[in-house]
């Protein structure tokens, strides 16, 4: 594995966690609260996972470009689709910045048995989640798949 790989295994672990929070989104709206419990704990393992990738992977590349220098990936697309991919990627940044307290404390009512508050907040705190999954795939594909940077 290079450096070069961990980007595609990112975006893998954030459309893993997309699959997982769907499930258990459709999973405790049908009663089955075990079963719910575990897609959501999986995802939250896999999200954490996806987090040290990321991490990883900018001290890595940060490292190999040497001081001074930028570690963010340029884009390659121009007129219109550059406003989509950059109007996507802000939010996607600020509500991940959101998500890393959000969801840990969703789940730290439902570890304390605080099913009422765990409910309030999981409704707002999963649309959140699952953009953010989504969009992180969605990132990778702008960058590396469908409008990479020339040279």
């Amino acid at each position: 594995m290079t450096i070069n790989d961990i980007p595609a295994l990112n975006a893998s672990l954030n459309a893993v966690a997309t699959v997982l929070i769907s499930t258990g989104f459709v999973l405790i709206k049908t009663g089955h609260k075990v079963a719910h419990r575990a897609a959501m704990f999986s995802a939250g393992i896999v999200s954490a996972i996806f987090l040290v990738g990321y991490v990883t992977h900018k001290v890595l590349k940060g490292m190999a470009a040497g001081a001074g220098e930028a570690v963010h990936t340029q884009f390659g697309g121009e007129g219109a689709i550059r406003m989509v991919y950059y109007v996507m990627l802000i939010t996607h940044v600020m509500l991940a910045i959101s998500i890393a307290y959000l969801v840990p404390r969703t789940f730290a009512f439902a570890f304390q048995g605080n099913f009422e508050r765990h409910k309030r907040w999981a409704r707002v705190v999963f649309p959140i989640w699952w953009y953010v999954s989504v969009t992180g795939v969605l990132v990778y594909f702008f960058l590396y798949q469908w409008w990479p940077a020339k040279g």
